[in-house]
Order: structure tokens, then sequence, then C-alpha cells
């Protein structure tokens, strides 16, 4: 069972779409994982986004799930020290006591770089987090967790992951009526992120 901003390896240049950018099939060539994204796939499938060098450079693919060798969880980059020193990593330090009792994991440029050691990361980067929070946050303690993620030294974008997808701690913090969640069927405008999608 694979789940969003998993990391997985063993996609090969022909699992890639016919018309992918020569970027795509250099990244996959030089066996750089692919991301789990939200999406839904067919039977044996699981959609995957390809990442490259450039920002601009994102593909969205499929992957047969019997081709993945290795799969990284963004949970098993809590503990992962870099020694690179850059605003998100300093950021990721300071901010592992204040999740520690939590069940969170690393994501985006930053998950990528801990888990393959290609380097991903700039001075400009933010560094993206989940948050597994299978029951309710209180709006006031994501207040709370917002107002420390706010003192962090990059932006902080965290996500919480709710049993029927994502919300973005910073909106669930605002006070918004409706929120949006990303699911694998599309971004819903909801009202309680804990409640199914009707």
């Amino acid at each position: 069972m694979v789940n969003a901003h998993d990391l997985l390896w063993g996609m090969t240049p022909a699992h890639l779409p016919a018309d992918a950018p020569a970027w795509a099939v250099d990244a996959i060539s030089a066996g750089h994982p692919v991301v789990v994204r939200r999406a839904i796939a067919e039977p044996g499938q699981v959609a995957v986004g390809v990442r490259g060098r450039l920002r601009e450079h994102r593909l969205a693919a499929v992957m047969p799930v019997a081709a993945v060798q290795r799969r990284v969880t963004p949970e098993a980059l809590c503990s992962v020290i870099s020694p690179r020193d850059l605003p998100a990593l300093r950021a990721l330090d300071r901010l592992r006591p204040v999740l520690a009792q939590e069940t969170w994991g690393v994501t985006g440029s930053a998950g990528f770089e801990l888990a393959s050691g290609i380097q991903a990361l700039h001075e400009q980067s933010d560094l993206d987090l989940i948050l597994r929070t299978p029951q309710r946050l209180e709006r006031g303690d994501a207040e709370d967790l917002l107002a420390i993620l706010d003192t962090a030294p990059c932006a902080v974008d965290l996500q919480l992951q709710t049993p029927f997808g994502a919300v973005a701690l910073r909106e669930w913090a605002s006070g918004s009526r409706r929120v949006l969640l990303k699911t694998s069927s599309g971004a819903h405008l909801v009202l309680d992120p804990w409640q199914a999608v009707a």
C-alpha cells in the first residue's frame, strides 16, 4: 500500500509516456525516485510524479506497482540528518522536537533530497511537512502549531493528512469556514476535512 508523498525507486524510461520530455527521461535513467501523487490509477499502477532539476520540471506519470524496488515514506525521513546548511534543513532541525510526539514526515524537495542524496534544496526552498491526523485537530491547536512553524528560518508548508485527504495547516488555522481538501479524486471545498466528501 503506497500513500501520497511516498518516494519509489524502480521506474524505468520505458514506463514514461512516449512524449515525455528529455529531462524526465534523464532523471529516470539516472535512477531518481518518483513521488506518489494523489490521483486514481488503474489497478496494478500507481500515480507518480517525476521531478527534474528545475521547479517547472514536473511530470505526471504512472508506474507499475510490480516495478517498485524500494519505497521510502515521509516518516522515515524525520531523523535523517543532512550535512548541508540551508534554511529548510535548519528549520527541520528546529521543528523535530516540536513534532516529536506526533506522526509526521518530510515531503517536497527536502524529503526528496534526504531520501535520495540528490541535491534538490536551495537557499529559498520552503520546508514541506506532513502531519498524520487520524483524529480531528482542533482549530485552536492548529493556530498554536502554525505560530511555532512561523518562527522557523524558512517558510514551512505543513499538510494535515486526514483519513479522507490532506488540508493545509495554514488554511485550517485561518478560520475559513470552508477549506480545500486534496483527495485522490481531486480537490474539494469542505467544512470538515475529517468527514468523508459526499
